[in-house]
């Protein structure tokens, strides 16, 4: 099968390991797999499937990133293709220059405010925000997330892709990629309640992947629109809430100012951060992060990662390149 390679730079500071288990979120994620040391996916792309494998070998200021494509030949089309898709996975051109001088370097009035988010961000400096590949992967993980568990939503998308996404078979094995809408638009419910989703996520997911393949909505148009009207446009759908909304602008959009304060875990860790005897509501979260306007999904980014080394998961699943620390 062929293969090739070729180099990225990311805006520094950058950290793939950081960066990868805030997109992938538990360990048990089939689709963005991690071993510790090489982020791996197979994207479904025009040319075919191909599955890509990210090295870090620049430490975190001047960071590089091997990128190897399996699957087809390495031309032009399909190096541009692979880049862009990472570029959004991965952000590796979204600047946190003004993020980092915010939280620290703390100033007038400000100190007390600011000194929060001064243990937090240093401690995972180099994550960038990642989106997942489409906004229609982003919605339907988050409905297959919705009510229950993360570790059993992220189980019930493996299934998803194992069972209807496109496959490279590598040696012994077969990888899968998400499935495209045009993938699941043609399933019946019963075929995704055998997987576990219950009958209202199932047929809401199969009519989202119908409308995106019969041209009746363009989720990936909802980039042009103020938050607002984003969330007016997905809360119209089947099976979207404000918690789902909110998600897709952060995962989907790259809203950044975003923290989907539905999310029950998310609260959990934004009450733990403040040091908050009580828990919050939807309106306490607003108020919590008033003082922060701008950069409410990023701290929900850092909050994830400070769950996941609280747990274990990153001791446990990282080997860092020479230089990063």
């Amino acid at each position: 099968m062929s293969q090739s390679a070729f180099l990225l730079k990311p805006v520094p500071p950058f950290r793939l390991d950081l960066t990868v288990w805030t997109l992938r979120r538990r360990p048990n994620n089939a689709v963005d797999r991690w071993d510790g040391q090489t982020y791996r996916r197979v994207l479904a792309l025009p040319a075919g499937p191909v599955e890509i494998a990210v090295t870090q070998i620049g430490p975190l200021e001047t960071p590089r990133l091997r990128v190897a494509v399996e699957g087809h030949p390495l031309r032009s089309g399909l190096k541009t293709a692979v880049t862009s898709v990472l570029d959004r996975l991965l952000g590796l051109h979204i600047d946190l220059t003004e993020f980092y001088r915010f939280a620290l370097c703390p100033s007038g009035g400000h100190r007390r405010v600011r000194g929060r988010l001064g243990p937090l961000a240093p401690r995972f400096q180099g994550m960038k925000p990642p989106r997942f590949a489409t906004v229609f992967e982003c919605v339907v993980n988050a409905m297959a997330c919705q009510q229950v568990t993360l570790t059993l939503g992220i189980l019930l998308v493996n299934r998803l892709a194992i069972n209807f996404g496109l496959a490279l078979t590598s040696r012994e094995s077969a990888v899968h990629a998400f499935p495209r809408p045009e993938d699941l638009a043609g399933l019946r419910s019963q075929q995704l309640r055998r997987l576990g989703f219950s009958r209202q996520k199932g047929n809401a997911t199969i009519e989202l992947a119908r409308s995106v393949t019969q041209g009746r909505i363009n989720l990936e148009e909802l980039a042009l629109l103020p938050d607002a009207e984003a969330i007016e446009r997905l809360c119209s759908l089947r099976g979207v809430g404000r918690w789902t909304a909110e998600y897709v602008l952060l995962r989907g959009l790259g809203r950044t100012n975003i923290f989907p304060g539905d999310d029950i875990g998310a609260r959990n860790n934004l009450q733990h951060w403040l040091h908050r005897a009580t828990p919050f509501d939807y309106e306490g979260v607003r108020h919590a992060l008033k003082r922060w306007p701008r950069f409410g999904g990023l701290i929900y980014f850092h909050l994830l990662l400070d769950r996941l080394e609280h747990t274990g998961v990153l001791a446990a699943g990282n080997r860092l390149p020479q230089g990063i620390a």
